[in-house]
């Protein structure tokens, strides 16, 4: 974590999240540390998640309920996006390069440059559509 000190409670965070496949919000995140022992504050994990968020060590999601939650991507070296599942979590990462191309050409439609865009999907999973 560059610029940061390593704390025992950021390595018990980080460690955590390696074994999360799925986005959780910082309470869902604080209360599983809680289950395996870890005393960390509530204040600690949204600073932590802030932080490795901010380094570009962890997805961030806004949910229509406008809570923030986070998941650690394997490092693929190129952009993708998210299937989400509102009713599990379950989520899938995806590429999607007729999306990038229509990014790119709304930004030379419009005279832009070196545009970023974050784009998720929101849905239900097969498991959870036949519950």
């Amino acid at each position: 974590m560059i610029g940061q000190r390593v704390t025992r409670q950021r390595v018990a965070i980080a460690e955590l999240l390696e074994s999360v496949d799925e986005f959780r919000s910082a309470q869902q995140i604080h209360q599983m540390l809680q289950q395996r022992g870890q005393e960390i504050g509530l204040a600690t994990v949204y600073r932590t998640l802030n932080a490795m968020a901010e380094q570009g060590q962890l997805e961030v999601l806004l949910q229509p309920t406008g809570e923030h939650t986070y998941l650690r991507c394997e490092p693929r070296g190129e952009h993708h996006h998210h299937l989400v599942c509102r009713t599990c979590g379950r989520t899938v990462d995806v590429a999607a390069p007729e999306l990038e191309q229509l990014v790119e050409a709304l930004a030379a439609h419009h005279d832009f440059t070196d545009v970023e865009h974050s784009i998720d999907f929101l849905g239900t999973c097969q498991d959870c559509a036949r519950a």
